[in-house]
């Protein structure tokens, strides 16, 4: 599956996939094979691009249009 709101979120934050991949500690290639669907994102990957990105991985997914992060959930432990 190709996640076109990971080059879009990119492109709009100015980024290149270099950089991005440095921010996954990755090679640039293999962040290339997420964006283009070519890999499957692990979900830490998934999950550290919405926090860099300060989204939700719904949006990420495609499946929500709200761009907004969702409220953290605090425990009441």
């Amino acid at each position: 599956m190709m996640f076109q709101r990971l080059e879009d979120l990119r492109v709009d934050a100015d980024k290149t996939q270099e950089e991005i991949a440095g921010v996954l500690h990755c090679k640039r290639e293999v962040y290339r094979r997420y964006e283009k669907g070519i890999y499957e994102i692990p979900v830490w990957a998934l999950i550290a691009l919405a926090d860099y990105y300060n989204t939700s991985t719904d949006y990420i997914l495609g499946r929500t249009d709200r761009r907004e992060p969702y409220e953290k959930q605090t425990s009441n432990g």
